[in-house]
């Protein structure tokens, strides 16, 4: 098969890597791809968001199948667009992914049918908004959510009145996201042990991958700006076998069935952003695609071919398969520009060494006039190892990190360091 990959970061250089490992994979190709992926896919110099650019680029070199990774041409709808266009095509329709596009859709479907979340207020006007959050303070944060897609830094948890009300005039009237956070949801602030459940589903079945936790903040101690994602980890001590199964009866499935009743059915991969608190699960949030590093972090350990699994989710027939998984544990780490969230110098060489046992999937990388290998994003490069522990992958994952090297790099050091405190 002819397979079209859509995006160009850590998470689709991971599922590249996977995709070209079956024996259904004929010539691979990247849309727009990165200097990682380059080796192992042919890249097409067509923005992921050119939607329209990508669907006539498939139909003319005769593609069989595309895979649509990235929140933004979900948002777009390039699946719609494919099947429209005769494509097969792996991902959300339009319709179903708003459950990550847009936050007040998401919190309004939780709400309409029962699924456990943080209560929530919704604001259009940011005077509204900040008359509300000064009577709602009573010592505990409030979160602060912009409705649209923001690359992952769209929320702020506020701890005071005053660092709610820049978050507000930032986002509603200062554009900080766009039209993305001009629409905001204010959320009471959920204590508790926050993890990630990915799924596979075609919109009937559904089939839970090895739950993750991730670091969201930028430095150690959970201190900085929230970014993309600085690392994650795999297995989660506290994520029982009896809150999984609570979870698959209260929150997974009830989800799958709400978007199916709303005539959203959803097929791909859904994210459950989840908080484990005294009073069980709730959703934090909801993706529409694998997490970017979850990504690197679990696909190590599928057993099972996972173009197959794709296949089999846009036939409509997952109930045919089932994802095999390594028991092992796998660690991830991001290693980052300086500066990052913000604003960070591009175009430093980077240096890659090999080694045994270490995985290193691209994501802010290009190569130069000259060809050499140069920094091209905030988040550079995820370094990933296996281990049959959790200490034992975190021990490798951090002894190899010197194995990547480029000016003004940094990392956190604490990925996972709270389950073996």
């Amino acid at each position: 098969m002819k397979i079209l990959l859509v995006g160009g970061g850590g998470r689709e250089h991971a599922i590249a890597w996977k995709v070209a490992q079956s024996p259904l994979c004929g010539k691979l190709y990247c849309a727009p791809g990165n200097a990682g992926i380059s080796d192992i896919a042919e890249c097409v110099p067509i923005a992921a968001t050119d939607v329209e650019g990508i669907v006539g680029w498939a139909v003319a070199n005769g593609i069989d199948f595309v895979i649509v990774a990235p929140d933004d041409p979900l948002a777009l709808g390039l699946v719609d667009l494919c099947k429209g266009a005769g494509l097969r095509a792996f991902g959300p329709t339009q319709a179903a992914a708003e459950i990550e596009w847009s936050k007040v859709f998401s919190k309004g479907l939780m709400k309409k049918y029962g699924i456990p979340t943080a209560r929530y207020e919704i604001f259009t006007k940011c005077q509204d908004a900040i008359e509300y959050v000064r009577g709602a303070f009573d010592g505990k944060p409030l979160v602060i959510k912009a409705d649209g897609l923001a690359l992952g830094k769209g929320v702020v948890i506020a701890r005071s009145a005053v660092e709610a009300e820049e978050a507000l005039r930032s986002m509603m009237e200062g554009g900080r996201f766009a039209d993305a956070g001009k629409t905001v949801v204010i959320e009471e602030f959920l204590m508790g042990r926050e993890v990630t459940v990915l799924c596979f589903t075609d919109g009937k079945t559904l089939q839970a991958m090895p739950v993750s936790r991730d670091h969201k903040r930028a430095f150690d101690g959970d201190l900085g700006p929230n970014t993309g994602g600085m690392g994650a980890f795999t297995p989660v001590a506290d994520y029982t076998p009896q809150i999984a199964e609570n979870c698959m009866k209260e929150i997974f499935m009830p989800t799958i069935a709400a978007l199916a009743a709303e005539g959203r059915p959803f097929a791909g991969i859904l994210y459950f952003g989840l908080m484990l608190t005294d009073d069980g699960a709730k959703v934090i949030e909801y993706n529409a695609r694998f997490g970017d590093p979850e990504a690197q972090t679990l696909l190590p350990l599928l057993e099972s071919d996972l173009l197959e699994i794709f296949i089999a989710i846009e036939s409509g027939r997952l109930d045919t398969i089932t994802p095999k998984w390594s028991d092992d544990a796998c660690a991830c780490v991001v290693l980052a520009s300086d500066g990052y969230p913000g604003d960070y110098p591009k175009g430093f060489p980077i240096s890659i060494t090999p080694r045994e046992g270490i995985l290193t999937f691209h994501a802010g990388t290009a190569r130069d006039a000259q060809g050499r290998l140069v920094t091209n994003g905030g988040r550079v490069l995820a370094v990933c190892a296996r281990g049959a522990t959790l200490q034992e992958a975190l021990g490798r994952v951090y002894g190899g990190m010197d194995c990547v090297e480029f000016e003004g790099s940094f990392y956190r050091g604490d990925i996972g360091g709270v389950e073996n405190a």
